[in-house]
Protein backbone atom coordinates (compact mmCIF):
# COMPACT_ATOMS: atom_id res chain seq x y z
CA UNK A 1 0.00 0.00 0.00
CA UNK A 2 1.46 3.40 -0.88
CA UNK A 3 2.31 5.64 2.04
CA UNK A 4 -0.12 8.47 1.36
CA UNK A 5 -2.80 7.12 -0.95
CA UNK A 6 -4.25 3.90 -2.25
CA UNK A 7 -4.77 4.50 -5.91
CA UNK A 8 -3.90 6.58 -8.88
CA UNK A 9 -5.29 10.12 -9.18
CA UNK A 10 -8.70 10.58 -10.73
CA UNK A 11 -7.63 13.84 -12.36
CA UNK A 12 -6.14 12.45 -15.58
CA UNK A 13 -6.22 15.07 -18.30
CA UNK A 14 -8.38 14.75 -21.35
CA UNK A 15 -6.64 14.63 -24.71
CA UNK A 16 -6.79 17.73 -26.92
CA UNK A 17 -9.43 17.66 -29.64
CA UNK A 18 -8.25 17.46 -33.24
CA UNK A 19 -10.85 20.13 -34.10
CA UNK A 20 -9.27 22.72 -31.81
CA UNK A 21 -7.39 25.82 -32.90
CA UNK A 22 -3.72 25.64 -33.98
CA UNK A 23 -2.45 26.86 -30.64
CA UNK A 24 -4.67 24.52 -28.61
CA UNK A 25 -1.79 22.09 -28.10
CA UNK A 26 -0.25 24.55 -25.69
CA UNK A 27 -3.51 25.32 -23.87
CA UNK A 28 -4.28 23.65 -20.57
CA UNK A 29 -6.64 20.69 -20.85
CA UNK A 30 -9.99 21.12 -19.06
CA UNK A 31 -10.12 19.88 -15.49
CA UNK A 32 -12.50 16.87 -15.37
CA UNK A 33 -13.26 17.71 -11.73
CA UNK A 34 -14.16 21.35 -12.37
CA UNK A 35 -17.90 20.70 -12.01
CA UNK A 36 -17.67 18.53 -8.90
CA UNK A 37 -18.63 19.61 -5.40
CA UNK A 38 -15.97 21.12 -3.16
CA UNK A 39 -15.93 22.54 0.38
CA UNK A 40 -17.34 26.05 0.29
CA UNK A 41 -18.80 25.54 -3.18
CA UNK A 42 -22.51 25.52 -4.14
CA UNK A 43 -24.33 22.36 -3.18
CA UNK A 44 -21.58 20.95 -0.96
CA UNK A 45 -23.29 21.95 2.29
CA UNK A 46 -26.68 20.53 1.18
CA UNK A 47 -24.97 17.31 0.15
CA UNK A 48 -23.14 17.12 3.50
CA UNK A 49 -26.31 17.60 5.56
CA UNK A 50 -28.27 15.13 3.41
CA UNK A 51 -25.66 12.37 3.69
CA UNK A 52 -25.24 13.17 7.38
CA UNK A 53 -28.98 12.59 7.90
CA UNK A 54 -28.75 9.33 5.93
CA UNK A 55 -25.85 8.22 8.11
CA UNK A 56 -27.81 9.03 11.28
CA UNK A 57 -30.79 6.95 10.12
CA UNK A 58 -28.62 4.04 8.97
CA UNK A 59 -26.85 3.45 12.28
CA UNK A 60 -29.85 4.41 14.46
CA UNK A 61 -31.95 1.74 12.73
CA UNK A 62 -29.27 -0.86 12.17
CA UNK A 63 -28.29 -1.01 15.85
CA UNK A 64 -31.62 0.02 17.39
CA UNK A 65 -31.87 -3.14 19.52
CA UNK A 66 -28.24 -3.19 20.67
CA UNK A 67 -28.65 -1.07 23.82
CA UNK A 68 -31.92 -2.91 24.55
CA UNK A 69 -30.54 -6.44 24.58
CA UNK A 70 -30.65 -6.90 28.38
CA UNK A 71 -34.28 -5.69 28.40
CA UNK A 72 -35.19 -7.95 25.47
CA UNK A 73 -33.52 -10.92 27.19
CA UNK A 74 -35.43 -10.28 30.39
CA UNK A 75 -38.81 -9.71 28.74
CA UNK A 76 -38.65 -12.59 26.26
CA UNK A 77 -36.68 -14.96 28.50
CA UNK A 78 -33.74 -15.53 26.13
CA UNK A 79 -29.97 -15.67 26.59
CA UNK A 80 -27.53 -12.93 25.47
CA UNK A 81 -26.35 -14.91 22.44
CA UNK A 82 -29.97 -15.48 21.33
CA UNK A 83 -30.96 -11.82 21.81
CA UNK A 84 -27.81 -10.68 19.97
CA UNK A 85 -29.31 -12.01 16.74
CA UNK A 86 -31.72 -9.06 16.71
CA UNK A 87 -28.59 -7.05 15.89
CA UNK A 88 -26.71 -9.61 13.81
CA UNK A 89 -29.77 -10.37 11.63
CA UNK A 90 -29.93 -6.72 10.56
CA UNK A 91 -26.22 -6.43 9.81
CA UNK A 92 -26.19 -9.79 8.03
CA UNK A 93 -29.21 -8.74 5.97
CA UNK A 94 -27.37 -5.60 4.98
CA UNK A 95 -24.29 -7.62 4.03
CA UNK A 96 -26.46 -9.85 1.79
CA UNK A 97 -28.24 -6.95 0.13
CA UNK A 98 -25.43 -4.48 -0.43
CA UNK A 99 -23.90 -6.10 -3.56
CA UNK A 100 -27.11 -6.70 -5.57
CA UNK A 101 -28.41 -3.26 -4.62
CA UNK A 102 -25.15 -1.70 -5.77
CA UNK A 103 -25.96 -3.12 -9.21
CA UNK A 104 -29.45 -1.59 -8.97
CA UNK A 105 -27.84 1.77 -8.22
CA UNK A 106 -25.87 1.55 -11.46
CA UNK A 107 -29.15 1.36 -13.38
CA UNK A 108 -31.45 3.69 -11.45
CA UNK A 109 -28.98 6.04 -9.75
CA UNK A 110 -27.45 6.43 -6.31
CA UNK A 111 -29.82 9.21 -5.24
CA UNK A 112 -32.95 7.25 -6.15
CA UNK A 113 -31.80 4.08 -4.42
CA UNK A 114 -30.80 5.90 -1.24
CA UNK A 115 -34.21 7.59 -1.08
CA UNK A 116 -36.13 4.32 -1.56
CA UNK A 117 -33.86 2.48 0.86
CA UNK A 118 -34.36 5.00 3.67
CA UNK A 119 -38.12 5.13 3.11
CA UNK A 120 -38.60 1.34 3.23
CA UNK A 121 -36.33 0.92 6.27
CA UNK A 122 -38.22 3.65 8.13
CA UNK A 123 -41.55 1.99 7.31
CA UNK A 124 -40.33 -1.35 8.67
CA UNK A 125 -39.09 0.46 11.77
CA UNK A 126 -42.68 1.39 12.56
CA UNK A 127 -43.64 -2.33 12.45
CA UNK A 128 -40.73 -3.70 14.52
CA UNK A 129 -42.16 -2.66 17.96
CA UNK A 130 -45.18 -4.91 17.35
CA UNK A 131 -43.18 -8.12 16.78
CA UNK A 132 -44.93 -10.83 18.85
CA UNK A 133 -41.87 -13.04 19.46
CA UNK A 134 -38.10 -13.17 19.24
CA UNK A 135 -38.31 -15.04 15.93
CA UNK A 136 -40.59 -12.41 14.40
CA UNK A 137 -38.36 -9.63 15.72
CA UNK A 138 -35.27 -11.23 14.19
CA UNK A 139 -37.07 -11.74 10.86
CA UNK A 140 -38.21 -8.10 10.68
CA UNK A 141 -34.73 -6.91 11.60
CA UNK A 142 -33.23 -9.04 8.82
CA UNK A 143 -35.60 -7.53 6.25
CA UNK A 144 -34.83 -4.07 7.57
CA UNK A 145 -31.12 -4.75 7.13
CA UNK A 146 -31.67 -5.68 3.48
CA UNK A 147 -33.63 -2.44 2.96
CA UNK A 148 -30.87 -0.39 4.58
CA UNK A 149 -28.30 -1.94 2.24
CA UNK A 150 -29.17 0.65 -0.40
CA UNK A 151 -27.44 3.35 1.65
CA UNK A 152 -23.92 1.95 1.91
CA UNK A 153 -24.30 0.45 -1.58
CA UNK A 154 -24.74 3.94 -3.02
CA UNK A 155 -23.39 6.57 -0.64
CA UNK A 156 -19.66 5.99 -1.18
CA UNK A 157 -20.07 5.80 -4.96
CA UNK A 158 -22.27 8.93 -4.94
CA UNK A 159 -19.59 10.87 -3.07
CA UNK A 160 -16.78 9.54 -5.27
CA UNK A 161 -18.67 10.68 -8.38
CA UNK A 162 -19.92 14.05 -7.14
CA UNK A 163 -17.10 15.31 -4.85
CA UNK A 164 -13.60 16.36 -5.84
CA UNK A 165 -10.93 13.77 -5.08
CA UNK A 166 -9.04 15.98 -2.63
CA UNK A 167 -12.20 16.47 -0.56
CA UNK A 168 -13.32 12.82 -0.71
CA UNK A 169 -11.86 11.65 2.61
CA UNK A 170 -13.43 14.62 4.41
CA UNK A 171 -16.80 14.08 2.70
CA UNK A 172 -16.86 10.38 3.56
CA UNK A 173 -15.74 11.29 7.06
CA UNK A 174 -18.87 13.43 7.45
CA UNK A 175 -21.05 10.52 6.31
CA UNK A 176 -19.31 8.22 8.79
CA UNK A 177 -19.73 10.95 11.42
CA UNK A 178 -23.46 10.75 10.74
CA UNK A 179 -23.20 7.02 11.40
CA UNK A 180 -21.67 7.75 14.79
CA UNK A 181 -24.32 10.34 15.68
CA UNK A 182 -27.04 7.90 14.65
CA UNK A 183 -25.53 5.11 16.68
CA UNK A 184 -25.21 7.37 19.69
CA UNK A 185 -28.63 9.05 19.53
CA UNK A 186 -30.42 5.79 18.80
CA UNK A 187 -28.92 4.10 21.82
CA UNK A 188 -29.40 7.04 24.18
CA UNK A 189 -33.04 7.48 23.15
CA UNK A 190 -33.78 3.77 23.40
CA UNK A 191 -32.06 3.50 26.79
CA UNK A 192 -34.13 6.19 28.50
CA UNK A 193 -37.40 5.42 26.71
CA UNK A 194 -36.99 1.72 27.57
CA UNK A 195 -36.40 2.55 31.23
CA UNK A 196 -39.64 4.55 31.31
CA UNK A 197 -41.95 2.68 28.92
CA UNK A 198 -40.22 -0.52 27.81
CA UNK A 199 -38.13 -1.65 24.87
CA UNK A 200 -41.01 -1.68 22.39
CA UNK A 201 -41.69 2.02 22.93
CA UNK A 202 -37.97 2.64 22.55
CA UNK A 203 -37.95 0.99 19.12
CA UNK A 204 -40.96 3.10 18.10
CA UNK A 205 -39.02 6.25 19.03
CA UNK A 206 -36.16 5.21 16.76
CA UNK A 207 -38.68 4.65 13.97
CA UNK A 208 -39.90 8.24 14.29
CA UNK A 209 -36.29 9.48 14.16
CA UNK A 210 -35.74 7.46 10.98
CA UNK A 211 -38.80 9.01 9.31
CA UNK A 212 -37.52 12.51 10.08
CA UNK A 213 -34.09 11.66 8.66
CA UNK A 214 -35.59 10.16 5.50
CA UNK A 215 -37.62 13.31 4.82
CA UNK A 216 -34.59 15.53 5.52
CA UNK A 217 -32.43 13.53 3.13
CA UNK A 218 -34.94 13.73 0.30
CA UNK A 219 -35.38 17.47 0.68
CA UNK A 220 -31.66 18.29 0.79
CA UNK A 221 -29.78 15.79 -1.38
CA UNK A 222 -28.64 17.46 -4.64
CA UNK A 223 -29.21 15.92 -8.03
CA UNK A 224 -26.43 13.71 -9.35
CA UNK A 225 -24.56 15.50 -12.16
CA UNK A 226 -21.83 12.96 -12.88
CA UNK A 227 -23.80 9.70 -12.85
CA UNK A 228 -24.08 7.72 -16.09
CA UNK A 229 -26.67 4.90 -15.88
CA UNK A 230 -25.77 1.46 -17.12
CA UNK A 231 -27.30 -1.99 -16.86
CA UNK A 232 -25.42 -4.58 -14.83
CA UNK A 233 -26.50 -8.18 -15.49
CA UNK A 234 -25.56 -11.13 -13.28
CA UNK A 235 -22.59 -12.13 -15.46
CA UNK A 236 -21.30 -8.59 -15.74
CA UNK A 237 -21.72 -8.16 -11.99
CA UNK A 238 -19.77 -11.36 -11.34
CA UNK A 239 -16.97 -10.18 -13.63
CA UNK A 240 -16.86 -6.80 -11.91
CA UNK A 241 -16.76 -8.34 -8.44
CA UNK A 242 -14.07 -10.75 -9.62
CA UNK A 243 -11.92 -7.91 -10.94
CA UNK A 244 -12.18 -6.06 -7.63
CA UNK A 245 -11.40 -9.17 -5.61
CA UNK A 246 -8.40 -9.81 -7.85
CA UNK A 247 -6.90 -6.51 -6.70
CA UNK A 248 -4.66 -7.31 -3.69
CA UNK A 249 -4.96 -3.77 -2.31
CA UNK A 250 -8.75 -3.91 -2.31
CA UNK A 251 -8.68 -7.35 -0.68
CA UNK A 252 -6.53 -5.96 2.12
CA UNK A 253 -8.86 -3.00 2.63
CA UNK A 254 -11.90 -5.28 2.74
CA UNK A 255 -10.24 -7.47 5.37
CA UNK A 256 -9.20 -4.48 7.47
CA UNK A 257 -12.72 -3.03 7.43
CA UNK A 258 -14.21 -6.38 8.44
CA UNK A 259 -11.73 -6.85 11.29
CA UNK A 260 -12.32 -3.37 12.72
CA UNK A 261 -16.05 -3.95 12.62
CA UNK A 262 -15.67 -7.34 14.33
CA UNK A 263 -14.27 -5.52 17.36
CA UNK A 264 -16.91 -2.82 17.29
CA UNK A 265 -19.78 -5.27 16.87
CA UNK A 266 -18.55 -7.47 19.70
CA UNK A 267 -17.91 -4.67 22.18
CA UNK A 268 -21.12 -2.71 21.71
CA UNK A 269 -23.32 -5.81 21.55
CA UNK A 270 -22.05 -7.08 24.89
CA UNK A 271 -21.24 -3.92 26.87
CA UNK A 272 -24.85 -3.44 27.99
CA UNK A 273 -24.91 -6.88 29.63
CA UNK A 274 -21.67 -6.12 31.44
CA UNK A 275 -22.79 -2.74 32.78
CA UNK A 276 -26.19 -3.91 34.09
CA UNK A 277 -24.52 -6.81 35.94
CA UNK A 278 -22.12 -7.03 38.87
CA UNK A 279 -20.06 -5.10 39.87
CA UNK A 280 -21.64 -2.12 38.08
CA UNK A 281 -25.44 -2.69 38.30
CA UNK A 282 -26.23 0.39 36.20
CA UNK A 283 -29.87 1.13 35.20
CA UNK A 284 -30.97 0.87 31.56
CA UNK A 285 -31.14 4.65 31.05
CA UNK A 286 -27.57 5.16 32.24
CA UNK A 287 -26.34 2.28 30.07
CA UNK A 288 -27.99 3.91 27.05
CA UNK A 289 -26.33 7.22 27.89
CA UNK A 290 -22.93 5.52 27.79
CA UNK A 291 -23.27 5.65 24.00
CA UNK A 292 -22.69 9.41 24.03
CA UNK A 293 -19.13 8.17 23.55
CA UNK A 294 -20.08 7.87 19.88
CA UNK A 295 -19.33 11.61 19.69
CA UNK A 296 -15.68 10.61 19.86
CA UNK A 297 -16.24 8.65 16.65
CA UNK A 298 -17.77 11.73 15.04
CA UNK A 299 -14.59 13.68 15.73
CA UNK A 300 -12.13 10.93 14.80
CA UNK A 301 -13.85 10.03 11.53
CA UNK A 302 -14.21 13.66 10.44
CA UNK A 303 -10.51 14.24 11.28
CA UNK A 304 -9.33 11.15 9.38
CA UNK A 305 -8.36 13.23 6.35
CA UNK A 306 -6.00 15.40 8.40
CA UNK A 307 -4.52 12.33 10.07
CA UNK A 308 -3.79 10.72 6.69
CA UNK A 309 -2.17 13.95 5.48
CA UNK A 310 0.22 13.90 8.44
CA UNK A 311 1.16 10.23 8.82
CA UNK A 312 -0.09 8.55 5.63
CA UNK A 313 -2.78 5.91 5.29
CA UNK A 314 -0.78 3.06 6.75
CA UNK A 315 0.37 5.26 9.62
CA UNK A 316 -3.25 6.18 10.34
CA UNK A 317 -4.22 2.49 10.35
CA UNK A 318 -1.40 1.64 12.78
CA UNK A 319 -2.62 4.40 15.11
CA UNK A 320 -6.22 3.16 14.82
CA UNK A 321 -5.19 -0.42 15.65
CA UNK A 322 -3.08 0.70 18.61
CA UNK A 323 -5.80 2.96 19.98
CA UNK A 324 -8.48 0.27 19.69
CA UNK A 325 -6.28 -2.40 21.30
CA UNK A 326 -5.36 -0.13 24.21
CA UNK A 327 -9.04 0.55 24.78
CA UNK A 328 -9.83 -3.17 24.85
CA UNK A 329 -7.19 -3.83 27.49
CA UNK A 330 -8.29 -0.86 29.58
CA UNK A 331 -11.91 -2.05 29.57
CA UNK A 332 -10.92 -5.18 31.52
CA UNK A 333 -10.74 -3.22 34.78
CA UNK A 334 -13.73 -3.43 37.14
CA UNK A 335 -14.06 0.34 37.23
CA UNK A 336 -16.68 2.46 35.49
CA UNK A 337 -14.08 5.13 34.74
CA UNK A 338 -11.70 2.59 33.19
CA UNK A 339 -14.47 1.00 31.12
CA UNK A 340 -15.56 4.42 29.85
CA UNK A 341 -11.99 5.35 28.97
CA UNK A 342 -11.62 2.03 27.17
CA UNK A 343 -14.81 2.61 25.18
CA UNK A 344 -13.60 6.08 24.19
CA UNK A 345 -10.36 4.64 22.79
CA UNK A 346 -12.13 1.74 21.07
CA UNK A 347 -14.62 4.11 19.43
CA UNK A 348 -11.99 6.62 18.31
CA UNK A 349 -9.77 3.90 16.87
CA UNK A 350 -12.60 2.13 15.10
CA UNK A 351 -14.09 5.17 13.37
CA UNK A 352 -10.66 6.45 12.29
CA UNK A 353 -9.73 3.06 10.84
CA UNK A 354 -13.09 2.70 9.09
CA UNK A 355 -12.93 6.19 7.54
CA UNK A 356 -9.40 5.57 6.21
CA UNK A 357 -10.17 2.10 4.81
CA UNK A 358 -13.51 3.02 3.22
CA UNK A 359 -12.17 6.17 1.56
CA UNK A 360 -9.20 4.17 0.27
CA UNK A 361 -11.58 1.78 -1.47
CA UNK A 362 -13.35 4.66 -3.22
CA UNK A 363 -10.01 6.10 -4.39
CA UNK A 364 -8.56 2.77 -5.49
CA UNK A 365 -11.46 1.62 -7.69
CA UNK A 366 -11.42 3.36 -11.04
CA UNK A 367 -14.50 1.63 -12.48
CA UNK A 368 -17.68 0.23 -10.92
CA UNK A 369 -17.08 2.13 -7.69
CA UNK A 370 -20.49 1.11 -6.34
CA UNK A 371 -19.51 -2.57 -6.50
CA UNK A 372 -16.09 -1.86 -4.98
CA UNK A 373 -17.73 -0.01 -2.10
CA UNK A 374 -20.40 -2.72 -1.83
CA UNK A 375 -17.75 -5.39 -1.35
CA UNK A 376 -16.21 -3.28 1.41
CA UNK A 377 -19.60 -2.83 3.06
CA UNK A 378 -20.28 -6.55 2.73
CA UNK A 379 -17.03 -7.39 4.52
CA UNK A 380 -17.69 -4.62 7.04
CA UNK A 381 -21.14 -5.85 8.03
CA UNK A 382 -20.20 -9.52 7.94
CA UNK A 383 -17.59 -8.46 10.49
CA UNK A 384 -20.30 -6.76 12.52
CA UNK A 385 -22.54 -9.84 12.40
CA UNK A 386 -19.74 -12.20 13.38
CA UNK A 387 -18.49 -9.81 16.04
CA UNK A 388 -21.91 -9.46 17.62
CA UNK A 389 -22.69 -13.19 17.57
CA UNK A 390 -19.22 -14.40 18.59
CA UNK A 391 -18.74 -11.62 21.12
CA UNK A 392 -22.04 -12.48 22.82
CA UNK A 393 -21.22 -16.19 22.76
CA UNK A 394 -17.79 -15.52 24.28
CA UNK A 395 -19.37 -13.34 26.97
CA UNK A 396 -22.00 -15.97 27.73
CA UNK A 397 -19.28 -18.65 28.02
CA UNK A 398 -16.40 -16.94 29.86
CA UNK A 399 -17.36 -13.30 30.49
CA UNK A 400 -16.03 -9.97 29.27
CA UNK A 401 -12.50 -11.35 29.01
CA UNK A 402 -13.63 -13.60 26.16
CA UNK A 403 -15.07 -10.63 24.25
CA UNK A 404 -11.84 -8.66 24.71
CA UNK A 405 -9.75 -11.61 23.52
CA UNK A 406 -11.85 -11.80 20.35
CA UNK A 407 -11.30 -8.08 19.76
CA UNK A 408 -7.54 -8.30 20.28
CA UNK A 409 -7.30 -11.19 17.82
CA UNK A 410 -9.12 -9.09 15.20
CA UNK A 411 -6.77 -6.13 15.77
CA UNK A 412 -3.76 -8.43 15.48
CA UNK A 413 -5.10 -9.48 12.08
CA UNK A 414 -5.54 -5.85 10.96
CA UNK A 415 -2.03 -4.95 12.14
CA UNK A 416 -0.55 -7.96 10.32
CA UNK A 417 -2.23 -6.98 7.05
CA UNK A 418 -0.99 -3.39 7.36
CA UNK A 419 2.51 -4.58 8.22
CA UNK A 420 2.54 -6.81 5.15
CA UNK A 421 1.55 -3.81 3.02
CA UNK A 422 4.30 -1.73 4.60
CA UNK A 423 6.99 -4.31 3.91
CA UNK A 424 5.71 -4.77 0.36
CA UNK A 425 5.85 -1.01 -0.28
CA UNK A 426 9.39 -0.78 1.14
CA UNK A 427 10.53 -3.65 -1.09
CA UNK A 428 8.99 -1.99 -4.15
CA UNK A 429 10.72 1.31 -3.38
CA UNK A 430 14.07 -0.43 -3.00
CA UNK A 431 13.62 -2.21 -6.30
CA UNK A 432 12.70 1.06 -8.01
CA UNK A 433 15.77 2.74 -6.51
CA UNK A 434 18.03 -0.06 -7.76
CA UNK A 435 16.52 0.16 -11.23
CA UNK A 436 17.15 3.91 -11.35
CA UNK A 437 20.71 3.46 -10.07
CA UNK A 438 21.36 0.89 -12.79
Amino acid sequence: MPPADTGASVTDRAAASPQSSPDSSTAAAPDPEAGKLRPGGPGYRRMSFALFAAGVATFALLYSTQALLPAISGDLGVSPDQASWTVSAATFGLALGVIPLSAVSERFGRRTLMTVSLSVAALIAMLVPFAPSLGALIALRGIQGVALAGLPASAMAFLAEEVRAKALVAAIGLFVAGNSIGGMSGRIVTGWVAQAWGWRAALAAVGVLAVVCAVTFRLLVPKARHFAPRSVGPRALARTLGSHLADPLLRRLYAIGGLFMTVFGAVYTVIGYRLVSEPFNLPQGIVGSIFVIYLVGTVSSAAAGQLVARVGRRGALYLAVGTTSTGLLLSLADSVAAVLAGLILITAGFFAGHAVASSSVSRTAKTARAQASALYQCAYYVGSSLGGALGAAAFHAVGWEGTVLLGLAAMLGAASITLYATRKAVAERRLLHLEKAA
